[in-house]
């Protein structure tokens, strides 16, 4: 039940992984930013990959019983990035706090996702890998909010790097499986 929610929706991990590899980028290339730049940008980064996440759990909520889990997953990214715009003044430490909560939530509910997929097809350890690494890097984040600013800055690049490029592996394998069995499906009717 839960890969056909993935095989309908693969193009929202790409996109996912598209918005956090540029995320990242964007954060490494510019390792001057200041702390309301990179306030901007989370926002925008958490309320992009929200939108993709309800965006996809509402298209799919009939294929997938627990739909609302993923667009509770997508609802707490999104009210992440709106608080980040209504009050972009925010301390350092609360921001870090911020998105090692969001970070946290999101990473528990890729590795529930992927654990409901393992049974059902072949990669599933990319979506595991991607939340073990959000879950360690919130954790980081709540036990040393103090590190320098470039410091977390580069740490939160190279995450939404790893995690985006997890969720475009796991985006085309979901879509070479779909392609997989569509052909399958053909042949048997043929």
């Amino acid at each position: 039940m839960f890969a056909d929610l993935l095989k309908q929706s693969w193009w929202s991990l790409l996109l996912r992984g598209i918005a956090a590899i540029l995320f990242g980028v964007l954060a490494l290339t510019w390792p001057g930013l200041t702390i309301v730049t990179l306030i901007i940008l989370f926002g925008a980064f958490a309320l992009v990959d929200g939108i993709f996440v309800v965006f996809g759990s509402l298209i799919n909520r009939e294929a997938y019983e627990h739909w609302w889990l993923v667009l509770l997953s997508g609802l707490i990214s999104i009210a992440a990035g709106i608080l980040v715009f209504v009050w972009p003044l925010l301390t350092a430490l609360i921001l870090l706090y911020l998105i090692a909560a969001r970070a946290l939530i999101v990473g528990i509910m890729d590795i529930i996702a992927a654990i409901r997929l393992r049974k059902e097809i072949e990669g599933e350890w990319m979506l595991i890998l991607a939340g073990i690494a959000s879950v360690l890097f919130g954790l980081i984040m709540f036990i040393w909010p103090g590190a320098g600013a470039l410091a977390v800055i580069w740490l939160i690049a190279i995450y939404a790097i790893f995690v985006g490029l997890m969720l475009l592996i796991l985006a085309f394998k979901v879509r070479s499986w779909r392609s997989q069995l569509e052909e399958r499906g053909e042949q048997s009717t043929s």
